[in-house]
């Protein structure tokens, strides 16, 4: 279904309109699941509506929505915006002090909390926050319900304010508009319309991430608009039970959860031994070596072995018997990640993208995926390098401005483009692939410039058990690298060594120093969505860094 054509709100309300007794969303518990139907959805926005107006909404005041995901959450963002609001959603597991600045930020009308221990904790470091109310207090409430369309809004009109992971250490809301949100959806509902093929019926849909990342939001309103049916899960601990139980076409991910899915099937193989496990580490092997281009005679014999004997009891095991493929984003992707589950016949299609740009600029083509690359750009946006390899961005989903902050908004907005800070590749068929981040770059003494992250991501492969790799160096002579995960001191030069020995002499990391702590979003090293706080990270291990420079670990290369 497009959303061409209308404002995005009156499409997505028509369509649980039309599947009236049909589930259109499901809240996963450990108990029995809570299903909510298009009708009730629609009951649940007109209650949420006129509790709303009785608090006094007017249109254009800002709405912070602080809960966990579910449907009563769906309900009351979409009649935020169809009251003429603008909703700000938070993430309910962050910090309350940031929590805090966020809100004073936007300077609220009001305050949706998911429970009481939310509004508490949020009282504790703002005593004179505006009103604030309970989830349920908002769909439950004895006022008229409003049933009418959404108010009415232009395209440059804001719709909602999410902020920032604030990698640097200042959030920043990006205001989105209600023509950003309206072309955003066409475009991603377009595009799985390619990858369901016409097959008629609802979409099966799991979802596992925070509502108030942009992604996350744009997919809920994309299967709000598809009338799918989305399974949300509710608790991480149950992951892997709840997508086996909603048996999804797709799903959103990040990065990580596809590391971890992978892990725990080598590790639970490993456990196990016998014929399977032998079967699958050598096609494992065999799959490696053909994209290397260095089969051997029995390789086909292993890899077809495999796909009748053990391949599909992992992917039935893994993500159940419906799955069309695997949708990722938030962060990069690392190439033999994605390239395991094609081993495994299990389609990963990446997409790429900022809040400032609605939440994408690119996504993979179901029909041509290019392991390690992140797809060509959406319908009607344009994208270009700039200065050292920066993607620039130009077309209707990208932002209107940083709330309040003229001066940051000038500063990434250039004649009409949009400065992303990611450095990118293109091909000659328009696919891009990212390498870094502008702001990352480091730069030595002798002038080279190095992007960090796919040389912290080959020394985190090449050590076992998770650890964490941070480079510094801006302004120095050479690299040198803070390692998280437990390492010895003595593992770390093995594996900086096999490192360094692929590295041009610039590119080489002379020098570590492990770290006994993690990095983390409780320590205040990790974003809300798990993003390295360089900055942070570099203020916390100050003096490590300088006596990483003034007495040299020795590193072979």
């Amino acid at each position: 279904m497009s959303a061409a054509g209308s404002d995005f709100r009156e499409q997505i309300f028509s369509s649980p309109e039309r599947a009236g007794g049909s589930v259109v969303l499901e809240e996963l518990r450990s108990g029995e699941p809570l299903a909510v139907t298009g009708e009730e959805l629609l009951a649940q926005i007109g209650r949420a509506r006129g509790f709303l107006r009785a608090a006094g909404l007017m249109r254009g005041q800002r709405c912070v929505l602080l809960a966990a995901n579910s449907a009563a959450w769906a309900a009351v963002n979409l009649a935020i915006m169809a009251e003429g609001g603008i909703g700000v959603p938070l993430y309910a597991r962050q910090a309350a002090v940031e929590l805090a600045a966020m809100i004073r930020d936007c300077t609220p009308a009001l305050i949706v909390c998911g429970d009481e221990s939310l509004r508490s904790a949020l009282r504790q470091q703002w005593p004179e926050a505006p009103p604030t109310v309970l989830l349920s207090e908002a769909i439950t409430a004895a006022h008229p319900p409003v049933m009418e369309a959404p108010v009415p809004l232009g395209v440059n009109d804001p719709v909602t304010i999410i902020y920032t992971s604030g990698t640097s250490g200042v959030s920043k809301g990006v205001v989105l508009t209600a023509g950003n949100v309206t072309h955003m959806l066409t475009c991603t509902s377009g595009r799985l319309d390619q990858l369901m093929g016409g097959s008629g019926g609802q979409d099966r849909v799991f979802h596992y991430l925070p509502f108030c990342f942009a992604g996350s939001w744009i997919l809920l309103l994309t299967c709000l608009l598809r009338g799918s049916r989305l399974a949300l899960n509710t608790d991480l601990n149950r992951i892997a039970a709840d997508l086996r139980a909603a048996a999804p076409d797709y799903f959103l991910n990040v990065p990580a959860l596809l590391e971890r899915m992978r892990r725990a099937v080598d590790e639970q193989l490993w456990q196990t031994g016998g014929v399977a496990q032998a079967v699958y580490q050598r096609a494992k092997n065999a799959w490696m070596r053909g994209r290397d281009h260095q089969v051997t005679g029995k390789d086909g014999f292993w890899l077809w072995l495999a796909e009748w004997l053990v391949f599909p009891a992992i992917r039935k095991k893994m993500i159940g018997t419906n799955l069309k493929a695997l949708i990722c984003g938030s962060a990069p992707l690392a190439l033999e990640t994605q390239l395991y589950y094609q081993m495994l016949g299990i389609k990963v299609l990446q997409v790429y993208g900022l809040t400032e740009t609605t939440a994408i600029c690119t996504m993979d083509d179901p029909q041509h995926v290019e392991p390690g690359r992140v797809g060509p750009a959406i319908p009607g946006v344009e994208m270009k390098l700039g200065a050292d390899d920066e993607i620039l961005v130009r077309g209707p989903n990208i932002f209107s401005s940083y709330w309040q902050r003229p001066e940051e908004t000038a500063q990434v907005l250039r004649e009409g483009w949009f400065a992303t800070g990611d450095q990118g590749e293109v091909d000659g068929t328009g696919n891009w692939k990212i390498i870094g981040r502008t702001k990352n770059l480091i730069v030595l003494s002798s002038g080279h410039k190095v992007p960090p992250e796919p040389i912290e991501h080959t020394i985190a492969q090449t050590l076992a058990g998770s650890p964490q790799v941070v480079l510094v160096g801006n302004g120095r002579g050479y690299l040198a690298a803070l390692i998280t995960g437990g390492m010895t001191g003595e593992n770390v030069l093995l594996a900086l060594e096999a490192v360094n020995a692929q590295l041009p002499h610039y590119k080489q990391v002379r020098a570590f120093h492990v770290c006994p702590e993690a990095f983390s979003i409780e320590n205040g090293l990790l974003t809300a969505n798990g993003k390295l706080k360089r900055d942070a990270i570099a203020a916390r291990w100050r003096d490590e860094i300088e006596g990483m420079y003034r007495a040299r670990v020795s590193v072979a290369s």
